[in-house]
């Protein structure tokens, strides 16, 4: 077996506090890394890039979000969908006033806003938690979508009160609009999702993710050691609120174009991002890319089989999509509370012990 670490030495701090302190798995990375670079935007179609790789990534920054906030720093948000939307339309308002600045431009902007809109939405944590905490935030959720929907500003006064995302470019490359390519698509959202990962891991492994999981583990206990409670929250809500509006600007203008908020961005998408970070993993980098991975295959492949070569109806094919997805979250929380992460670290455990004992 070549998983190893015998022979693999540490000589300083910075290699034993490594991200991938074995050899072989900063090999797999970087292999990853250059497969998805280099090589996938040369072979993706259409297919596989509306209907698997495009919606995964975006899916992933969204759960690196909600991760942020409820896996490291224990804060329960139930309004994701709600937040996706203030990305989605504050992209929309940037993109028709300001034409001319770049698209890249006009998604960070619209993350920045959603992390302003997400602290002060995040205020209530300084006072409430758990079950109530998850209660004010599920009421801006429906907040959110009720003003999206009644002010006709956010929707330039349209009147199907859908907004739909203008062709702009990159480097003259066509990234949003009817005649973008699906390599352009899935370039864009990969760059956004690997910075996302980068950023998100560099911070919780260093003093503001210390404080969060400080935050988590007992409050109490973090603000008597010196952790200040309020920069520590209102930083979760603000990172992770930039995340899922990056995630709802790209979803509006790179993935489909034209939203509607109450179809796209209703209670079900926070339940659908809560879901991907329950079964992935709770403060993990990895379990975010896990949970988006397995929720956006899970009903391709069930499309697939039940729909395409059984023949089965597709409304039949959803409830089955539903219970699949229900009952694996019970077992989860039951069996396994920090979900796919942990069995991949088990997994990883026996493979560099094997073939002795665990």
């Amino acid at each position: 077996m070549i998983y190893r670490e015998a022979g693999e030495f540490k000589t300083s701090y910075a290699q034993d506090s490594q991200t991938f302190p074995i050899r072989f798995d900063r090999i797999a990375y970087y292999a990853l890394l250059v497969v998805a670079f280099c090589v996938m935007p040369f072979v993706i179609d259409d297919y596989w890039a509306n209907a698997v790789f495009v919606p995964f990534l975006i899916y992933a920054i969204a759960a690196l979000g909600l991760n942020v906030l409820t896996g490291y720093c224990g804060q329960v948000s139930l309004g994701s969908g709600g937040f996706m939307a203030v990305g989605a339309y504050s992209c929309y308002k940037l993109m028709t006033t300001f034409p001319d600045v770049s698209i890249i431009l006009h998604v960070i902007i619209a993350g920045v806003i959603t992390a302003i809109v997400g602290a002060l939405f995040g205020l209530p944590s300084l006072r409430i938690k758990g079950f109530y905490l998850a209660v004010a935030t599920l009421a801006a959720q429906f907040f959110l979508v009720w003003l999206f929907n009644k002010v006709p500003w956010f929707y330039n006064h349209a009147a199907s009160g859908q907004i739909s995302a203008p062709e702009r470019t990159v480097l003259g490359i066509a990234v949003t609009g009817a005649n973008t390519a699906a390599w352009a698509k899935y370039l864009v959202c990969l760059t956004f999702a690997f910075v996302s990962a980068w950023m998100v891991r560099n911070l919780t492994r260093g003093s503001v993710g210390r404080q969060w999981m400080a935050i988590r583990d007992m409050d109490i206990a973090a603000e008597i050691i010196g952790v200040n409670p309020l920069r520590a929250k209102l930083s979760a809500f603000a990172i992770s609120s930039f995340l899922i509006g990056l995630a709802g600007a790209l979803f509006f203008s790179v993935y489909l174009g034209a939203v509607e908020v109450g179809e796209s961005f209703g209670i079900n998408k926070s339940f659908l991002i809560l879901f991907m970070v329950i079964i992935g993993g709770l403060g993990s980098v990895f379990g975010s890319f896990a949970g988006a991975a397995f929720l956006v295959l899970l009903p391709v492949l069930l499309k697939n089989v039940l729909v395409g070569h059984l023949g089965w109806a597709t409304d039949l094919a959803a409830h089955i999509e539903l219970m699949i997805v229900g009952a694996l979250i019970i077992i989860f929380l039951i069996a396994e509370p920090h979900g796919m992460t942990q069995l991949w670290r088990i997994a990883k455990e026996k493979l560099r012990l094997w073939p002795f004992p665990h």
